[in-house]
């Protein structure tokens, strides 16, 4: 990372790899303590065009570290961005647009997705816009947000639910610091109802800050209290018992139905 930051300040744009999320605290400081700061310490004359593309993301049963979901750490840094996404498409399309910013970009890209389906992406060059979340589903009766994985297992959860004639609208946040909150405040306003899923533990996560958002903007519009679906407050098990630790679709729709119902 030390050498990305001097890549970049020479007007490079530089796109390192850290081979698994959960090693990062080692880069932690040229990360947060330098290449997040470094616009403001020189007053906005030098930009910082480095996209960190790391896996990270649990369901695969790798050794321990490999599969935390830290990106709340990074949520939490300004100067940053934080970028996400849950399909191929998208991924290639963030990608370009991140590597094309000015902006310092963590790229996190979750592994079990790597594995998880294929879907057809344009051999050309496209964008996907950062900071601005897309609707991955539409409905009317509840909201709800998630990114990255979650966002799959939410897709599978709306299937189930409309059996039940619960129509669910997903959000896929893509950019998930900063978050897109207008795109979410106008789908609450909306359905009345939201639920945030993360697959990180539930303290200090990035489901924690959208909550309050939404609650300090569009409480009136709210019909049951805001739900969550994350993983307990706990660290990371071994691969043998990732399958009762990590969020699901059940779980999602568990929520929901209890926020429906409320």
């Amino acid at each position: 990372m030390g050498l990305s930051f001097g890549l970049a300040l020479e007007g490079f744009r530089s796109v390192p790899e850290i081979q698994f999320f959960g090693f990062v605290f080692e880069a932690m400081d040229e990360i947060i303590g330098q290449i997040a700061r470094t616009r403001y310490r020189m007053g906005g004359t030098r930009h910082l065009p480095i996209t960190l593309r790391s896996p990270f993301g649990g369901g695969v049963h790798t050794p321990e570290l490999h599969s935390d979901s830290l990106e709340g750490i990074i949520a939490q840094a300004p100067g940053i961005r934080l970028v996400i996404p849950s399909n191929p498409y998208d991924a290639k399309g963030l990608l370009i647009s991140s590597i094309r910013s000015n902006d310092p970009v963590v790229f996190l890209e979750h592994m079990k997705l790597y594995r998880s389906f294929r879907e057809e992406v344009p051999d050309g060059e496209y964008e996907v816009p950062l900071d601005k979340a897309g609707i991955a589903r539409e409905g009317k009766d509840i909201t709800v947000v998630a990114y990255g994985a979650m966002v799959r297992e939410a897709l599978k959860a709306a299937e189930n639910l409309e059996k039940e004639n619960i129509s669910t609208e997903i959000i896929d946040l893509r950019t998930v610091s900063p978050v897109d909150m207008e795109t979410i405040i106008a789908s609450v306003e909306k359905t009345n109802r939201v639920i945030i899923v993360q697959e990180a533990q539930k303290q200090a996560g990035v489901a924690a800050k959208i909550s309050s958002d939404i609650a300090e903007k569009a409480i009136l519009s709210l019909e049951a209290p805001i739900g969550r679906v994350s993983a307990p407050d706990t660290v990371y098990p071994f691969g043998q018992a990732e399958g009762i630790w990590l969020p699901n679709a059940t779980d999602i729709e568990e929520k929901v139905k209890e926020i429906i119902n409320f």
